[in-house]
């Protein structure tokens, strides 16, 4: 009896070629701008360095400083706070704005408008958001006050500075978000609820057994890239409050600034910046564990 002829490995034909060709400028730019300056991140975390000198490498001594580092940890702190008062308000209003849409405004010009904050660079939406709770010449304080609640300074209360950037995030991206749900609620077979219709379900039987079940894809994705943004907040922190007031808005992305740039510990920085990435992508792959990111229920 012959033995079977092993199977060769198919060759790379053309279509390959011209895969790896329109891949080829994203990867460059990947490899230009993401993993190179990540891995030459690393091995400053491992140095000494000032900016103004050559770096001296320590190995892991800023490692160990993060360790007993306080001021460290109080900005981790309010980053995961910040993350808390973001990420599920934002979802959940995202959510029940993209219901809407698909319900009552399925029209380009709604869905333009609940883009349109996004739109809006970070910088700008800071502007104007700072502007407006002033307290002594925003209009918002005007308004507040002309309504009985009196003039609040919204950025400079330590209690209210952190939820009120939280709030302004949650505007920008909400309808962004509660785009990602609408496309989402219309890949959902619409004989899904005619079935559950004609069984009798009521609206939130609908929306707990199919609505959010099929959603669960689009609901991974908004999630972990929200958790990750909200854990890179910065350029917000930048136009307001500088990490103030007394701190209560120094979160990670902004003491990794200050040491760098601030205090030129560059090193440090990096190290901040290493242990920070490791932490997101912990974080990630948690997420995506506990909300089954690789399974679909749409059979």
């Amino acid at each position: 009896m012959n033995a079977p002829t092993p199977k060769r490995a198919p060759r790379a034909g053309p279509d390959a070629f011209h895969a790896w060709l329109f891949v080829a400028p994203a990867l460059l730019g990947f490899t230009l701008f993401h993993l190179l300056p990540t891995l030459r991140a690393f091995y400053i975390g491992l140095t000494s360095w000032n900016l103004m000198s050559p770096p001296t490498f320590v190995g892991l001594d800023n490692y160990r400083r993060l360790l007993s580092d306080e001021r460290f940890w109080d900005s981790m702190r309010v980053t995961v706070l910040y993350v808390l008062y973001n990420v599920p308000l934002q979802t959940l209003l995202a959510l029940a704005l993209a219901v809407l849409l698909d319900r009552f405004g399925r029209s380009v010009f709604m869905r333009a408008t609940v883009l349109m904050p996004f739109l809006v660079s970070n910088v700008i939406a800071a502007m104007i958001w700072f502007w407006m709770l002033d307290p002594a010449l925003g209009p918002g304080n005007r308004w507040l006050e002309a309504g009985g609640l009196g003039r609040h300074g919204f950025f400079s209360d330590t209690a209210m500075a952190l939820p009120t950037i939280a709030a302004m995030n949650i505007w920008r991206h909400v309808g962004f978000n509660a785009l990602l749900f609408y496309t989402g609620l219309q890949a959902i077979p619409r004989q899904l609820y005619q079935a559950a219709s004609l069984d009798g379900a009521s609206g939130w039987q609908v929306f707990w057994s199919i609505t959010l079940p099929l959603l669960r894809p689009i609901l991974v994705f908004v999630v972990v890239t929200s958790v990750i943004g909200s854990f890179q907040i910065f350029d917000a922190i930048a136009v307001t409050t500088l990490g103030g007031p007394a701190d209560s808005t120094r979160t990670v992305m902004w003491y990794i600034y200050q040491s760098a740039f601030g205090s030129f510990r560059m090193g440090y920085a990096s190290a901040m910046s290493c242990v920070l990435f490791a932490g997101l992508v912990i974080v990630t792959v948690t997420q995506m564990r506990l909300l089954r990111a690789g399974e679909s229920d749409l059979q």
